[in-house]
């Protein structure tokens, strides 16, 4: 072998960076596989045997989901993707839905599964479009009150006159 195995994991891993966008730790961890797997690949061609190779395995530490939002990006804690937000459809590619996938996770029901700019930009939107202004059920309340308030003025009125001629 002409390259050392970190070289040779080194060159795995960031062909795996330059394929997909991996956090520092995803980096790391890669880089470790790769240089195991490497190195139990050596192991096997020096002793000429036909073993298979296992991989060792890392305990799988409980995922910080809070790290997984950030202010551009959303982070798929299953699959590692990097997106706007995890929509129906992605989760539904993990056989997964927004209360699953949230309940697997540990992520509470009111968190929204999008990055911050983006949850920010829609209460911009809602704010200013004011959707519940035309609901019909505003709309009506909204004439109840003002029948109300001119049946007010109409009493205020009469009073007024009434005490006017007495």
């Amino acid at each position: 072998m002409s390259q050392t195995l970190l070289e040779m994991a080194k060159d795995l891993v960031m062909a795996q960076i330059e394929a997909h966008r991996l956090t520092p730790e995803e980096m790391h961890t890669a880089l470790q596989h790769t240089y195991a797997s490497l190195q139990a690949l050596k192991t096997q061609e020096d002793a000429h045997s036909s073993v298979a190779v296992a991989t060792p395995e890392t305990p799988s530490k409980p995922v910080n989901w809070k790290k997984s939002i950030t202010k551009h990006t959303v982070t798929c804690l299953v699959c590692g993707a990097t997106l706007k937000q995890l929509s129906a459809r992605h989760l539904k590619e993990h056989s997964l839905d927004g209360r699953s996938y949230r309940g697997k996770y540990n992520i509470p029901r009111t968190q929204p599964l999008a990055a911050k700019e983006t949850t920010s930009r829609r209460k911009e939107i809602v704010q200013r479009s004011r959707p519940w202004e035309k609901a019909p059920t505003y709309l009506k309340a909204q004439e109840k009150a003002q029948k109300a308030v001119a049946q007010q003025t109409k009493k205020a009125q009469r009073k007024g006159t009434a005490r006017t001629k007495a």
